[in-house]
């Protein structure tokens, strides 16, 4: 049972976060992302990835919000 917060809310998203999240960690210049160990990266590689997912989507949003 997972207790943590990255729940997925909506999970048809799943596959949608899944490519955003490779393709931000090739852009990080991690390639192979989706089949590397996470374990051997630092905390920082990892957190790029996520606040760059982050940054990406409230900005989505923000354009979904004023209609552009």
């Amino acid at each position: 049972m997972n207790t943590g917060s990255n729940n997925i809310v909506v999970p048809e998203a799943k596959q949608a976060l899944n490519q955003m999240k490779t393709e931000i960690a090739n852009e990080l210049g991690l390639a192979n992302y989706e089949s590397m160990d996470k374990g051997n990266l630092t905390a920082r590689q990892n957190g790029y990835v996520g606040g760059y997912m982050t940054k990406r989507l409230v900005e989505m949003a923000q354009r979904q919000m004023s209609g552009k």
